[in-house]
Formats: structure tokens, C-alpha cells, sequence
């Protein structure tokens, strides 16, 4: 399928919408959702059916050119084979009518890409976590989306209204009068539209080719450094010498109080269970929704400071630059995991570099291993070894103290200047995030080899995966025994030492 690509001078955007729909929209959402689900099921047992018939063929001993013939998951032949079956098949003869064409092809289109992302895994061409066999999704938990690509896909002209095929026009929360003006003017074309229902709200997210603007930056040649951290969520150092912090406000840590007495409420009515096929209480329903409630305020106050924090900074500096941070490997330490999780380190990171394409500025991200917290800010200096418990930076070469977030950010905001000799203007720049090679003491990767606890075997469960320097020797370091320097000497680290530990503010 040949990939869309935007005029000249446009570009592709996504506006969310939430909606405000009455009775008879909101059974028409949910039908064109469950819709999409049911599809999607078709999809996952009309292929994995002819998995299971040839591999019970193949222990009755029939050979490989007289099995049950393979069926294709692409998309085309998907939704051939479901409109021939969709007429006399009974999960769909009695009302597949009543929705649009648009929500089954929905279904059969993630279930496509499902299969798709299964095969590369494993073979290998698929990047990331191992990919399962799609499975069936369920009514009660599975996500309620669809998506609409042909039809009527409009705003009217009120601003308060948006039209969608089949479902009609259903109300808005907020006024998209701006919307409505630039289609008007030619300026913006509706590609698509999604319908989801997202932390108990239906939202639609409709995708535009809108006319590119330029926005120019309040402070375009100049670069701030970020560390961000736990105590402070964000502490700010630019090129000026300005210093400044965003406070973490820690809305999970907060509610906290509401969570406990809505979990202790739950617990003590009777949910499902799966094992058994016991369906929920009415009871344990309604704590459930009133428990639900309490994550979805916490999740909209974190996603709106967020984006108070990022759109502020991406319109006052032309060069931001961030770390490349471990968010999962930091989430694996159980003191602190919960209160990462809350900061949303790697939410920052996705909402600073689409915002600085927008306005053309740079997104420099510091390499991994760049020491930022370990190198003195004044004279250059690096220590071999700095805790996560000290929280003040002091140079043993030139005497600079120093918090060690400050400094951290003062690295960061000088490293801008080194990466390339262009700096941001405000209307053009880098469109990608410049990744930088800092490697301050020879090294930038992990070299410190530690023996793992115990031996895992080579099967799916507990296996442990080789690392990419798996099968080489091991690394030996010549560790000199630490001296007291004389008055006047100045400390300098090992030119082949890594202590390889990530660090976190």
C-alpha cells in the first residue's frame, strides 16, 4: 500500500477532540466500536483455524502438499473473505447493516498489522519485545476504537458540532470554530477521523493535512539544558545563565489516600474471575468505576502540566536539550519506580520533539553514558564516581560547589554548542533529534561486566537473551589501588575507565 505523503508546504497533524454525544450517539459509538471488535476476532479465528487443522493433519501423517492450504492475513484478502461470509455467518447475517463499512475495516485492518508484527518478531526483522500469536479480544476489557477514512467527516459550522458517517453529528466539549476557518480558507483537508473511548470520555482524533506555520521562537539563539529528576521534575539552565526549576507536583503521591479507601472498597465486593467464569457484582462495578475515576483525574493533571511545561519551553528557546534516559531499566528499582512512573520521563521526551519540529527549532538528546552530573560545569573536570546520595557537586580541581541538578543542566546547556555550529533561528532548523556522542573519557558504552545471579536456561520462560557482546572476552580493567593526591595535584579519572552506571537525578 503506497504510503500518503503531504503536499508541499503542508504537513500531517492530528487534532483530539473530546466529544459530548447524547443518548442515541453514544449506542451508535459503542456499536461501531464492538463493531471493529468483532471483526477483529473473525480475523484472528479465520487465520489461526487453518494453524490448528494443519497441525492435527500433520500427526494423522498427511503429507505437506495435501494439507489445508495456508490462508493470507493481508488486508485485501481479509476483507474479501469477510464480505463473502459476513451474509450467512451468524455472529454478523443480523446486523452488520446497522454500522459502517468503515468499522469492520477497522477490525480487519489491526488484525492484519497483528499478524504482520507476529511474523517479523519471529523471524527477527521486528525490533523491540517478542511478539505473541494475536489473540481474541474480550468485551470487557478490550479498548473501544474505530476508525473512519471515507465519508462525511466535517465540522460544522457552529464550531460546537463535528459529523461523522453513519453516527452523525455529535457534540463537542470545546469550540473548534479555528478548525472550521482554516478548511474554509483551504488551509486544512480532513484525512481521517478515530473514535476512542479513553479514561471513561469518547474522544475523536481527526487527522488533517494542514498548511504548515511558521512560528518564530521568543529566544531563538539560545539553548537550555534539562535534568530532569524526582524532587524537581525539571531544573532549567540556559546558555544566558538563567537558572530555573519546574517543581514536580506528584499527582499519584497525592491520591494516594483516595486510591487506598477505593482498592479497600473493591476488594471487599465481588469482581471477576476468569478461572471460574464469575462474572462481576453491580457493586464491585460501581467501586470500580468510582476507582477509575480517581486515575483518569491524576492521568489529566499529568498530561496537562506536561504540556504546560513543553509548550513553554519549546516557544521560548530555539536549542533544547535533553538526556537519553533508561526510563524502563529505571523503572526496575522498586524504591523509586512508582514516582518515575509519575514524573513521565519518556512522555517529556515524545512532546518536546514533536513540538520542536513544529517550530523548526533543534532537540539535541545527550548520549546515555555523558557524564553530565560527574563533569564540573566551570573547568571541565570529571570525578570517577559521584552517588545518587550527594546531592551537592563539588570540584576537586578548581573548588566549584555546586547542586548537582544545576550542574547537570549547565553541562547540558553547554553541550548545545558543540554538537554542530548551526543554532536554532525560530522558522528552520533540524526537523530530527540530534543524538550526541559525547565520549568525555574514551569510552561511551557499558564496559564494566558483571556476573548475573543465577543461570537461566535458553527456553522462552526465564531464558536469558544474549547481549551484543556475548561470546567475547572478558574485559579486564587495571584497577590501581586510590592514593591520597599531594597539595597542588590535580585529580584526573582513569583515560579507560567507565564506571557504566546510567545516572538518574
Amino acid at each position: 500500500m503506497r504510503k500518503f505523503t503531504a503536499r508541499p508546504g503542508f504537513t500531517v497533524l492530528a487534532h483530539q477532540l473530546a466529544l459530548d454525544p447524547n443518548a442515541t450517539a453514544m449506542g451508535r459509538l459503542h456499536s461501531h466500536a464492538g463493531a471493529a471488535r468483532a471483526a477483529y476476532n473473525w480475523a484472528v479465528g479465520y487465520v489461526t483455524s487453518v494453524w490448528w487443522q494443519r497441525r492435527a493433519e500433520q500427526t494423522y501423517g498427511i503429507d505437506e502438499d495435501q494439507l489445508t492450504p495456508w490462508r493470507s492475513w493481508s488486508l485485501p484478502a481479509l476483507r474479501k473473505a469477510f464480505n463473502a461470509a459476513k451474509h450467512t455467518d451468524a455472529r454478523f447475517a443480523g446486523w452488520w447493516q446497522e454500522n459502517s463499512k468503515e468499522a469492520y475495516n477497522t477490525g480487519l485492518a489491526h488484525a492484519s498489522a497483528a499478524f504482520d508484527n507476529y511474523a517479523k518478531s519471529k523471524s527477527g526483522k521486528r525490533k523491540g519485545p517478542r511478539m505473541g500469536v494475536p489473540r481474541f479480544k474480550v468485551k470487557r476489557t478490550a479498548r473501544l476504537s474505530c476508525r473512519f477514512t471515507t465519508g462525511a467527516i466535517r465540522i460544522e459550522p457552529s464550531g460546537r458540532h463535528v459529523t461523522l458517517p453513519r453516527i452523525g453529528t455529535v457534540r463537542l466539549y470545546e469550540d473548534a470554530s479555528r478548525l472550521r476557518d482554516l478548511a474554509d480558507a483551504g488551509h486544512l483537508r480532513f484525512l481521517s477521523a478515530t473514535i476512542r473511548l479513553e479514561r471513561g470520555r469518547w474522544f475523536v482524533a481527526l487527522q488533517v493535512e494542514q498548511r504548515h506555520e511558521l512560528l518564530k521562537v521568543a529566544r531563538p539563539d539560545a539553548a537550555v539544558g534539562i535534568d530532569l529528576g524526582i524532587k524537581t521534575l525539571a531544573v532549567l539552565a540556559d546558555s544566558d545563565g538563567n537558572r530555573g526549576q519546574e517543581p514536580n507536583p506528584r499527582h499519584l503521591d497525592r491520591a494516594q489516600k483516595q486510591l487506598r479507601r477505593a482498592n479497600r472498597v473493591a476488594s471487599r465486593r465481588q469482581g471477576p474471575d476468569r478461572r471460574t467464569g464469575q462474572q462481576p457484582s453491580k457493586r464491585w462495578e460501581k467501586a470500580n468505576r468510582a476507582r477509575n475515576t480517581i486515575h483518569h483525574r491524576v492521568a489529566n493533571l499529568r498530561e496537562d502540566t506536561l504540556h504546560q511545561l513543553t509548550t513553554r519551553l519549546s516557544d521560548q528557546y530555539g536549542t533544547i536539550v535533553v538526556e537519553d534516559l533508561n526510563v524502563a531499566g529505571m523503572g526496575r528499582n522498586r524504591r523509586l519506580s512508582r514516582r518515575i512512573a509519575d514524573a513521565a520521563f519518556g512522555e517529556i521526551r515524545r512532546q518536546l520533539t514533536y513540538k520542536t519540529r513544529r517550530r523548526g527549532t533543534r532537540l539535541v538528546v545527550a548520549d546515555r553514558w555523558y557524564p553530565s552530573s560527574k563533569t564540573c560545569s566551570r573547568c571541565g573536570a570529571v570525578k570517577a564516581k559521584l552517588p545518587l546520595s550527594v546531592r551537592v557537586f563539588a570540584c576537586d580541581a578548581c573548588g566549584l560547589v555546586l547542586d548537582r541538578d544545576d550542574n547537570a543542566a549547565r553541562n547540558l546547556a553547554a553541550l548545545a554548542a558543540r554538537t554542530t555550529s548551526r543554532t536554532g533561528t525560530g522558522v528552520a532548523g533540524d526537523l530530527d533529534p540530534t543524538v550526541v556522542g559525547s565520549k568525555p573519557r574514551g569510552a561511551d558504552h557499558k564496559t564494566r561486566t558483571t556476573r548475573p545471579r543465577r543461570q537461566a536456561g535458553t527456553g522462552r520462560a526465564g531464558g536469558a537473551i544474549p547481549g551484543p557482546r556475548a561470546g567475547r572476552k572478558r574485559e579486564t580493567v587495571n584497577r590501581t589501588p586510590e592514593r591520597t593526591p599531594h597539595p597542588g595535584e590535580t585529580v584526573t579519572d582513569h583515560p579507560g575507565r567507565n564506571t557504566g552506571i546510567a545516572e538518574t537525578s
